[in-house]
């Protein structure tokens, strides 16, 4: 867990949230009331974002005692208790919406990729996100799909090279790109690896001829397609593919030979599991 990153964005969430205060939390509650409340689990999936929901509760405030019952990337059902928190009910309620939140969408994104992981066993193929991810939620969105079994790809576009379409379009060209890339990284002294997107078997000869790339995105191919692709590549390149690939059709894809699957329905469209904070009477 990158603590700095996270912090800054609990920061800036509870600001967005709280602004000059929870005057309904306030109002009705006297100050100093204490109080006990568990997050229960109302739909069954992979549980994630409990370690992110520990730090939120030490940033609302660092004397509320939290007891955590289930771990990131276990296995929840319905009734099960995922933590016990207790301290201030200003506190409590001031954290509750927050922890919510971002658990209930990593828990969400969590819960199909360990889906897409379990339908992918007994291939060589693992899952990989994309940046089609939530602004300002992108490092969690990851995280939870690293919970669930996933791979990260780039974070950003800053650590790797990936010529697409539009690249190869406004350069020129396949070898232009690859080549203008490659000089690139010489002239800035980066060291990137280079993966470019190829439409057609056409372009694919063009990027085996050329060279100089680490991984070849094969985008939006047919399986029959996919399978000559990955034959005439033999191995020499880490191969991917992309392109309206659902739970549904991963397990196609992968019996074609690919290395990795890249899915942003992992991130962009995911339901979210259903959690919920509730006091403990006492």
């Amino acid at each position: 867990m990158d603590k700095q990153l996270i912090h800054q964005f609990i920061i800036n969430a509870l600001t967005e949230d709280v602004g000059d205060g929870d005057h309904t939390s306030l109002s009705t509650i006297p100050a100093g009331t204490t109080g006990k409340a568990k997050l229960l689990v109302k739909d069954n999936g992979v549980l994630a974002g409990v370690e992110l929901s520990i730090e939120i509760f030490a940033i609302v405030d660092p004397q509320l005692k939290v007891n955590v019952l289930i771990n990131d990337g276990a296995q929840v059902k319905v009734g099960d208790i995922v933590l016990e928190v207790e301290g201030s009910t200003h506190s409590i309620l001031k954290a509750e919406r927050l922890v919510l939140n971002c658990m209930q969408r990593m828990s969400g994104i969590a819960t199909i990729t360990h889906e897409v992981v379990d339908v992918l066993k007994g291939t060589n193929t693992k899952v990989l996100d994309t940046r089609k991810t939530t602004p300002g939620l992108r490092y969690l969105e990851k995280w939870a799909v690293k919970i669930g079994g996933g791979v990260n790809h780039r974070f950003g576009l800053y650590d790797m090279i990936l010529i697409k379409d539009n690249h190869v379009d406004y350069s020129g060209g396949i070898a232009n790109a690859i080549n203008n890339a490659k000089q690139y990284l010489a002239d800035t002294g980066r060291k990137l690896d280079i993966e470019i997107e190829v439409r057609n078997l056409e372009e694919l000869e063009q990027v085996l001829s050329t060279g100089g790339v680490q991984r070849i995105l094969l985008d939006n191919f047919k399986f029959d397609v996919l399978k000559q692709a990955v034959a005439m590549i033999e191995g020499r390149y880490i191969t991917e593919a992309s392109g309206g690939i659902t739970i549904e059709n991963v397990r196609d894809y992968a019996d074609c030979g690919v290395d990795y699957v890249s899915m942003g329905a992992l991130t962009h469209s995911v339901k979210s599991l259903d959690l919920s904070l509730k006091a403990v009477k006492q």
